[in-house]
């Protein structure tokens, strides 16, 4: 693509058109776009369009689809072709940080973020002078640009605090700090020296405060990893001015919302991280600071007032607390009992209470609700930091502490016992006290696993979380009864079976509650319940306790999908999953009503799946709903093809980008079904999956390959008669899979399929192909992956040809070439191959290379029948030989670039594991024994002689045991 006008034109026509509501409109203008992103100057376009555009909304548009561009498409990706040509690389990298610097904030965000992209892959080797262009630029004394290099160092920078530590992190976070660190020092006094200057100018405050979050934000990342020798020597100036921030206030920069926190309130939190990194990290340091910082932030909690936009600050604020508390040489600032009673009174108890704001976003809001308060996304809720203070003041003063929350929880359950309808907040609050007080030690899989001794948890348990479940509504006090939920979820180890039992009906009624918080708690209860585990690993839960339950159990959770707000609730389909793995053959009775609902489920949301957690639910229920039901009645896979293949057809039609990989697994579970022929319906679809646009989605090989795996181990003749012509493409899939180290061990896996099941006359013609492409692999780029399925699949070809058709294609390619691999690759490699079908295959592979491949006995590959025979003996007796070259660690790990769909394994459609070798043979030592004896019998003294003067002896000690064990000699 040119620069030039007319293609402007175009692009900006088409940027319009994808922000169309109508999909009719919008979905052509994506395609077009995505099929032209790898044309030269593309991007460069976009930058010209961002720059010079007239029209804001397009300006934005460019900006956006600029930064998904670079997302997708920057990284390079081993054994795929570079997406964005080097001139082009080298043009954004000219002038993306003067674009991004000139821009408006809004632009800025988005090109900031991609010049963080680039920095991740790019920086430091490739683009050295970033930072000097970056720093340079401190010295222009326009906010607005020291922002934009700020904002854009935050980005580059904030990965530091999850890197793990290593010499190349080390090195570039020093060059960081060599280029960085004076600089934004200096820039740090200067800017508060001009914020006393501009005290009384809002709007100059407005850009000076927002430079200082951002340089706070730089000095986390930049201490995260280590203390650096430079701000170790400078925190005097870092800490004294942090600590004047903290207990400065501007009436000009107060703000009249209640829900948004203003830039002084983002800046004292941020300073509060801060000093608890170093409080946690670097405590001798900064003992020093410690004192007046503990004062300053205790001041902090005690004035700042209950309104949302005050969360951050206040949750930050207890969390330094929390931090400094369980630090043995800080204990001493909290012994005191008043300390104690004051830190539970004046700042644990407000925290803990149910606002306003809370009660809002349980009613309006329920999804945000549930992630925070469920799935531990509440980092910065006052709750959650209240409750992580409490749990470091356990640490040494358990005792004291629960004696002081004791009092608090029994005045609270008076106050609610007086007027529930009134003061129900207030055994909200009790409950959460004793929820944060008792438990220790907590994870998502197994709730509480570490309890406090001084709380009694049946008995709280029975006294009040029970009564609440049981009142007749479960509609009244929805608050309570999700705390009540909560409750049973999170000390379900601790509360006696009996009582869990007790409350498994209580919890299907309050799946047909109307607050979705409620039902959603029930749906995630029940889930967790029937995951838990007794005495020899079976479920703590039997499908006998649950057999009362069945009936009322699905249809509540299939109601509860139309209940308003859960249409797509994840919670409640991975109960549905859950529930079916558990009742195994009891559902089989509801199985008509369930795959319709399923199916409409399924219908609806391909239209526009948005939900991913609830998507891949839906399909394990679907593939429970089959394994159960053909387990018990094979012939029922005909009516569960009725019921989906319409839905997948029109999926697959519609190019359900997200869906298409779940649908080719589901459609490999019954396929593999049925017992020894293909139904037309599928053969119907068979050149469809051979056409190269499914392949070039990462997501869609696993499942694909799998699919094609189904077709050829129930249908080769058939595939062989009726679709001939589609061997070759069948070969085209493995060429390109074996090219990619990524996915080189797919292509085997379909590869070893075709040998395995397809008529030795179909595939004659291509056999001497397929070696060559291998060699070809080998010669390019040997991995021990590649390695590991090489001999796997000539052992497996050994295996069905026969040895002596082993040799003859290795010696057609090249005269000697069958001795060059024994002797560079099967034995010196073999101890690397994994898995026990692996093994066996080679053992039985190497076998009868040693026994029925008559070149072996007599040319000069006899001199290597011994090191053979010895390597099969160590495949047999040494441990693996796990190691890989330190180049290759990281090969198998393929980053999905950009939003491609990535492939889910469905764990209920899972695959049988298949033994080709199967019943043929049993036990492979003895196998070798009863091969040898054979070989010898055909040749008196030939083997005895070779065992004899060449074998190692710990080798032949072994061997002589199989002999034994076979009930055979030698001869």
């Amino acid at each position: 693509m040119e620069l030039s006008d007319a293609n402007l034109q175009t692009l900006t026509e088409y940027l319009k058109k994808t922000l169309d509501p109508d999909p009719a409109i919008r979905r052509p203008a994506e395609k077009f776009l995505e099929s032209v992103e790898g044309s030269q100057n593309y991007p460069l376009l976009l930058l010209t369009l961002l720059e010079k555009s007239q029209e804001n909304v397009i300006k934005v548009c460019a900006s956006v689809t600029f930064k998904n561009y670079i997302k997708r498409n920057w990284r390079i990706v081993e054994d795929e072709p570079n997406k964005i040509c080097e001139s082009d690389r080298i043009a954004i990298k000219a002038n993306i940080v003067p674009l991004m610097l000139s821009s408006p904030e809004q632009i800025q965000k988005q090109l900031s973020d991609a010049i963080s992209i680039i920095g991740r892959e790019d920086f430091p080797q490739k683009w050295p002078d970033l930072l000097t262009e970056m720093v340079n630029r401190f010295q222009s004394g326009d906010f607005h640009v020291i922002n934009g290099v700020l904002r854009t160092a935050h980005s580059l920078f904030k990965r530091y605090r999850h890197e793990f530590k290593s010499n190349e992190l080390w090195t570039e976070i020093k060059l960081v700090l060599d280029a960085f660190a004076l600089p934004l020092t200096n820039l740090f006094k200067a800017t508060i020296e001009l914020c006393s200057t501009h005290a009384n100018d809002a709007s100059a405050l407005k850009v000076l405060f927002s430079s200082l979050i951002l340089i706070a934000k730089l000095f986390y990342s930049l201490n995260f990893q280590d203390l650096p020798e430079f701000f170790e020597d400078n925190m005097e100036t870092w800490m004294t001015n942090f600590h004047s921030l903290l207990t400065l206030d501007n009436k000009l920069l107060q703000t009249d919302d209640e829900e948004e926190a203003g830039l002084l309130e983002l800046l004292k939190s941020q300073i509060c991280d801060n000093a608890a990194l170093y409080a946690q990290k670097y405590d001798e340091e900064f003992q020093p600071y410690l004192p007046r910082f503990v004062t300053a932030i205790w001041n902090l909690l005690v004035t700042t007032g209950q309104e949302v936009k005050y969360d951050l600050l206040v949750s930050n604020a207890i969390q330094f607390l929390a931090s400094v508390c369980e630090r043995p040489h800080y204990k001493h600032l909290f012994e005191d009992q008043n300390t104690l009673t004051s830190i539970c009174e004046k700042v644990i108890v407000p925290n803990m209470e149910f606002r306003a704001a809370d009660e809002e976003a349980f009613e309006d809001n329920s999804e945000e609700y549930i992630r925070r308060d469920l799935e531990g996304s509440d980092i910065d809720t006052r709750r959650r930091a209240a409750c992580d203070l409490v749990r470091g003041l356990c640490k040494f003063f358990e005792g004291p502490v629960t004696g002081i929350f004791s009092g608090y929880v029994n005045s609270m359950l008076q106050e609610y016992a007086k007027n529930p309808s009134v003061n129900w907040k207030h055994k909200d609050a009790a409950i959460y006290l004793v929820t944060s007080l008792a438990s220790k030690a907590q994870t998502q899989k197994h709730g509480i696993t570490q309890a406090n001794e001084l709380v009694n948890l049946t008995e709280f348990f029975v006294n009040h979380i029970q009564p609440d479940l049981k009142s007749a509504t479960v509609n009244e006090f929805p608050v309570l009864k999700a705390d009540g939920i909560k409750y049973i979820m999170i000390f379900r180890n601790q509360v006696p079976k009996e009582q869990l039992l007790v409350s498994i009906p209580l919890l299907i009624s309050h799946l047909q509650a109307e607050s979705i918080v409620v039902h959603t708690y029930a749906a995630h209860a029940l889930e967790r319940l029937f995951t838990m585990r007794g005495t020899n690993n079976a479920t703590l839960i039997t499908a006998a306790e649950m057999a009362p339950f069945v009936e009322v159990l699905l249809t509540n959770l299939f109601k509860a999908l139309t209940l308003p707000g859960s249409s797509e609730n994840e919670y409640i389909m991975k109960a549905i999953m859950r529930s079916f793995s558990l009742l195994q053959e009891s559902i089989i009775p509801y199985i008509p009503s369930v795959i319709t609902q399923l199916t409409q489920k399924l219908l609806a949301v391909s239209k526009n799946p948005s939900k991913p957690h609830f998507n891949h639910y839906m399909f394990e229920s679907i593939c429970l709903s089959i394994r159960i039901t053909c387990k018990a009645n094979p012939e029922a896979v005909g009516s569960f093809e009725e019921a989906l293949f319409l839905v997948f057809t029109e999926i697959l039609q519609n190019d359900v980008q997200e869906f298409i990989p779940y649908v080719f697994q589901v459609m490999s579970l019954l396929l593999e079904m049925h017992k020894n022929e293909i139904p037309s319906s599928y053969m119907a679809l068979f050149p469809h999956l051979l056409q190269p646009v499914l392949w070039e989605r990462t997501g869609n090989i696993p499942p694909l390959v799998r699919l094609l795996q189904a077709y050829l181990e129930r249908g080769a003749s058939t595939i062989a008669s009726a679709a001939a012509d589609k061997i070759p493409g069948l070969l085209g899939v493995f060429q390109k899979l074996i090219a990619s180290k990524a996915n080189d061990h797919q292509g085997f896996y379909l590869l070893n399929s075709i040998i395995e099941h397809m008529p030795p006359e179909s595939v004659d013609q291509y056999r001497k192909q397929i070696f060559i492409l291998l060699f070809q692999r080998l010669q390019n780029s040997k991995t021990t992956k590649f390695i590991k399925s090489f001999l796997v699949f000539i052992n497996l070809y050994c295996i069905r040809y026969g040895a002596l058709a082993l040799q003859e294609i290795f010696d057609s390619i090249q005269p000697k070439m069958f001795g060059m691999v024994l002797e560079k690759i099967i034995i010196p490699e073999i101890q690397k191959v994994s898995g026990q079908v692996e093994k066996k295959i080679c053992a039985v592979g190497i076998t009868k290379i040693l026994t029925e491949c008559p070149p072996m006995m007599d040319t000069e590959y006899t001199k290597l029948w011994i090191p053979l025979l010895q390597a099969l003996i160590g495949l047999f007796e040494l441990p693996e030989d796990d190691t890989i070259p330190d180049e290759e660690h990281f090969i198998d790990i393929e980053d999905t670039p950009g939003y491609q769909t990535a492939f889910s394994q469905l764990a209920f459609a899972g695959k049988k594991e298949h033994d080709p070798v199967g019943q043929m043979v049993n036990n492979p030592r003895i196998h070798l024994a009863q091969s040898l004896h054979k070989l010898s019998t055909a040749c008196p003294g030939r083997v005895l002689s070779m065992l004899s003067t060449s074998l190692n002896a710990e080798a032949l000690q072994y061997l002589q045991g199989y002999l034994q064990a076979a009930s055979v000699s030698l001869l």
